[in-house]
């Protein structure tokens, strides 16, 4: 199983072609994210899949009218659906969580052939509104997954010798 491989040739993608996502390859998709790791295995997330058209040009308003969030074939909102557990060090585990879990709906984009981007950019409640998310659950971020419209430029990583620290920092 070659893991490297897509993580290599991931890149944000912010055009897309109006090709639908197979149903299927949506479904695996949407697996590799329900089996992603969580704080004590509590699964504290709820993606809402969003294909409609007029719903994602909602989305794009409230996502401040960034345009790739009304053309990508598929949205997912990544939901928590426990804002308030801690783990032990004291850290919320929604965010970590989440992350994990469209991290690993990402690898299974890519490994499908297809581009995504992640949003973090919107007016929450005004998407919270849209996809009747109950006011004490959080969105925390949106999930773009389409065919690719565009080549983007490779972003260049800091060298190892500025992220790895060994034994200390």
């Amino acid at each position: 199983m070659e893991i490297l491989s897509p993580i290599e040739s991931w890149q944000t993608i912010r055009k897309y072609t109006d090709t639908p996502i197979d149903k299927q390859v949506l479904e695996r998709i949407l697996e590799a994210g329900r089996k992603a790791p969580s704080a004590k295995n509590r699964q504290p997330w709820r993606f809402i899949v969003v294909q409609d058209k007029d719903q994602k040009k909602r989305l794009q308003t409230a996502a401040f009218g960034q345009e790739q969030v009304g053309q990508a074939p598929v949205v997912i909102a990544a939901c928590t659906t426990n804002i308030d557990y801690r783990m032990p060090n004291g850290q919320l585990s929604y965010p970590i969580d989440i992350t994990f879990a469209v991290s690993f709906m990402m690898l299974q984009a890519v490994s499908e052939g297809l581009g995504t981007c992640v949003v973090t950019t919107y007016d929450e409640q005004e998407i919270k509104e849209i996809l009747t998310v109950p006011y004490s659950m959080r969105v925390v971020m949106l999930l773009l997954i389409g065919h690719p419209a565009e080549e983007p430029l490779v972003q260049q990583r800091k060298p190892k010798s500025r992220v790895f620290g060994r034994d200390h920092w």
